[in-house]
Formats: C-alpha cells, sequence, structure tokens
C-alpha cells in the first residue's frame, strides 16, 4: 500500500495542501475564542481570556472593558499577542493545530470602525448588547507575525504579507459532518478512491479522516497494514456546498480507472 496519492497519473498537479497560512486563517476564521497576552505594569506579562471576530483580512477584533486588566494594560502598551486553538478537538492539545498572532492593537477611526464592529458582532452576537457602555473599547490586532503549529515536527513562521494574502478554507465549517457522512454512507466509494486513484491497491477498507477545499484524507488498511493516504479534487473548492459533487466526481474518476 501506497502512503501517499502522489504516484497516481490522475492526480491534479497543485500541491493539494492548505499552507501554513491557510492554516492559520482557517483556524481564527473557525473559532471566536482566544488567549490575549498584554503587557501589564512593570512590563510583567498578563494573559486574559477574550473573545473576537475577524476582519476579511484576518485581524482579531475585539471589544475590551477599560475594568479589565488587559483592556488597562493596552491603553498603556498596544502591543499584544492572541493565542488560538480548537478546545473541542479530540487528542492531545499539544499534538493538536494551534495558532499565535503577534503585533499591535490599534483603536480603529471612521468607516474602519465601523467594519471592524461589524467583523466583532458576527463572531459574538451578544456584544452589540455592552457597546456602547463607555467603558468598553473597540481595537484590532494587527497581526504583524504568526506563529502556526499544525501537530507534532508541523510548524511555521508567517508574517503578515503571507497571513492576509491567504484565504479561509471555505469548507471548514462543513467538514466534519461531510466525514460522517462519507463514512457513514460511502464506504464502498472511498475504498474505491483508495485503491485506483491513490495507489491504495491492497486496501480492503478506507476510511475517511479529513476532508478540505483540495482534497481527502483517507486511513487505509489491507494486508495487515495500514497507511494514510490522499485523493485530490479537480480543481480547489470555493464553498462548502461543492463538497458533495467533487467526492461524487473522485468516486466516478475511479470507478472509469478501475474499469480502464
Amino acid at each position: 500500500m501506497s502512503d501517499h496519492g502522489s504516484d497516481s497519473p490522475d492526480q491534479p498537479d497543485y500541491s493539494g495542501r492548505r499552507s501554513p497560512a491557510e492554516e492559520a486563517r482557517t483556524l481564527v476564521s473557525q473559532m471566536a475564542v482566544g488567549h490575549l497576552a498584554t503587557v501589564g505594569e512593570g512590563g510583567d506579562p498578563w494573559c486574559s481570556l477574550v473573545v473576537y471576530g475577524p476582519t476579511a483580512g484576518g485581524d482579531p477584533v475585539l471589544l475590551v472593558s477599560s475594568m479589565a486588566q488587559h483592556g488597562r494594560n493596552l491603553l498603556a502598551d498596544p502591543r499584544a499577542s492572541l493565542a488560538v486553538n480548537d478546545p473541542k478537538a479530540d487528542g492531545d492539545p499539544l499534538d493538536l493545530p494551534r495558532i499565535t498572532l503577534g503585533g499591535t492593537c490599534v483603536r480603529p477611526q471612521g468607516d474602519r470602525a465601523e467594519e471592524a464592529f461589524e467583523a466583532h458582532v458576527a463572531a459574538v452576537p451578544g456584544a452589540r448588547l455592552y457597546a456602547g457602555w463607555e467603558d468598553f473599547t473597540l481595537w484590532v490586532l494587527e497581526v504583524q507575525r504568526v506563529r502556526w503549529v499544525g501537530g507534532f515536527a508541523r510548524m511555521d513562521t508567517i508574517d503578515r504579507g503571507e497571513y492576509g494574502y491567504a484565504e479561509p478554507d471555505p469548507t471548514a465549517a462543513g467538514a466534519a459532518k461531510a466525514v460522517d457522512h462519507l463514512n457513514a454512507d460511502h464506504a464502498t466509494g472511498l475504498l474505491l478512491i483508495a485503491r485506483e486513484l491513490t495507489g491504495a491497491r491492497g486496501a480492503v477498507s478506507a476510511y475517511c479522516t479529513g476532508i478540505d477545499r483540495y482534497g481527502i484524507d483517507l486511513a487505509c488498511t489491507g494486508a495487515g497494514q495500514s497507511a494514510a493516504t490522499r485523493a485530490l479534487f479537480a480543481e480547489p473548492l470555493e464553498k462548502g456546498a461543492d463538497m458533495r459533487p467533487a467526492t461524487a466526481a473522485l468516486v466516478e474518476l475511479a470507478r472509469a480507472a478501475q474499469q480502464g
């Protein structure tokens, strides 16, 4: 059994994996809670749990009270960093994706303030209830540097240009549901994809472990062995609704390869 799909001539020629910048933008877009590190009195570090909503460019927008320690810290020193992970993900937290966004917090003005506020409440609807209180200030963390950790021995440092240029994966919100559906209702199709498109000829079972805009990940077993493999879509997906037809197209491609 092969442990990857690149040997198949039917596979597209793009890299087929989200870049570290795309991974970071996707995680930021999916979460609304993080840990904000600010500079406290005397230069001491201070970490606080906060909620946020990202701008179109991925900069977290915070609505912070001056009654909170981190709110007072930002007024004195706007340098900050925000750590984000998915607390609901299964497994060892240190072996799961996470990022740290570092930069400077600014108070947006004019149209930018309105856009930033809408970005915040889109992720934190309840913020509309207290946004008008005098002690609350709108801040935008202008990201300058990102440290992405994708798991054991998978990490990268991303600059502002890379981070801002990348886009969140539009399939991320529905990925878990799509994976469950594929495994529950399309085991035969997954096995066919594994055998015909990824080189896992000896597979006797294939289980979907992930799906994104570029393709699907499979865990295959056969001949007493197990291996991870991946099949790529013909082109990157533009929206979540594209996952079903793109996966069906892989099955048809695999079926044609089997018959040919």
